[in-house]
């Protein structure tokens, strides 16, 4: 049987209902999805191994927010954004303590770019504390990076963050990175968060080793928006919605390595996207408004 790939909580909640097993109920998940500032959003909890397994995911909690309407440029379509963002994420982090904020990916392949460009976007003020305390008295302590890819440094990501961790000592790890999606609608209309950590690379479906609690002694809140489908996955849905039942895996997969597909406008909504991660951050681990980060940022 030919398995559809997909970085999203949500999808593959969405796929086991599909399959042959949607008759069966689904323990040791549960799904709830509400309206906030404006924008649809899905809370996916996975409470046991059994949840686990049948989704292909960790033991977690993943919130996911679909920013579709983004796109259509309503008033206060991007305040509306950030706030829902830095909400969210502010259930994931703890109360207090220090922040370091990973920017996985290649700045020089737009679809995996979200990571480092993201990072362009947050307050760092883990130097500022230092060296002015007083005046930057009230300020969470962050410091930001980026990665880079193992074909250009010569380091694994997970290698390059287990040491940072062990020199800045954070309290806690921010990682983004770009996803891969199901379904083309939600290519950069969809930002997933979760508290199990993340996988470098799986957007451009090269999977590195994890950042999670386990690998990096803190925990890791992870940030990702899809931003490619794999080919074989999105022929497939196109072939069931032609009325084809039966698919041949091979021959969706083909003999080469996977091919992704991204939008023509995806440089846009790169960039738009990373700065609502990057405020939205900012947002829940500082207590400013948007106007108070433009200008600190500027």
């Amino acid at each position: 049987m030919f398995s559809k790939r997909t970085d999203l909580a949500l999808e593959a909640h969405e796929l086991f209902q599909e399959s042959a097993e949607k008759t069966t109920r689904l323990e040791g998940v549960r799904a709830v999805r509400r309206q906030k500032e404006g924008y649809s959003t899905t809370r996916v909890e996975i409470l046991n191994a059994a949840g686990a397994k049948a989704l292909g995911k960790p033991i977690g909690v993943y919130m996911t927010l679909d920013l579709s309407s983004f796109w259509q440029r309503k008033p206060e379509f991007f305040e509306r954004a950030v706030r829902l963002l830095g909400a969210e994420l502010k259930e994931l982090i703890p109360d207090a303590g220090s922040a370091l904020v990973i920017g996985l990916g290649n700045a020089a392949m737009t679809p995996d770019a979200v990571g480092p460009r993201t990072v362009d976007h947050v307050l760092i003020t883990r130097h500022l504390l230092s060296a002015m305390p007083r005046q930057f008295a009230g300020f969470r302590p962050v410091a930001g990076f980026r990665t880079g890819v193992l074909g250009t440094t010569g380091v694994e990501s997970a290698e390059a963050v287990r040491a940072l961790v062990r020199e800045t000592r954070p309290d806690f790890v921010i990682a983004v990175d770009a996803l891969a999606a199901r379904r083309m609608n939600r290519v950069c209309t969809t930002v997933q968060l979760s508290n199990t950590g993340i996988v470098p690379g799986s957007g451009v479906g090269n999977h590195r080793a994890a950042l999670t609690e386990k690998t990096l002694g803190v925990p890791v809140i992870a940030l990702g928006v899809p931003t490619v489908v794999e080919a074989a996955t999105l022929a497939a849905d196109l072939l069931e919605e032609a009325g084809v039942t039966e698919l041949d895996a091979k021959k969706l997969q083909g003999k080469n390595r996977a091919m992704m597909v991204t939008t023509r406008d995806i440089d846009d909504r790169v960039h738009n996207l990373s700065k609502v991660l990057g405020y939205g951050i900012n947002w829940a681990l500082q207590d400013l408004e948007i106007e108070e980060i433009n200008t600190l940022l500027s």
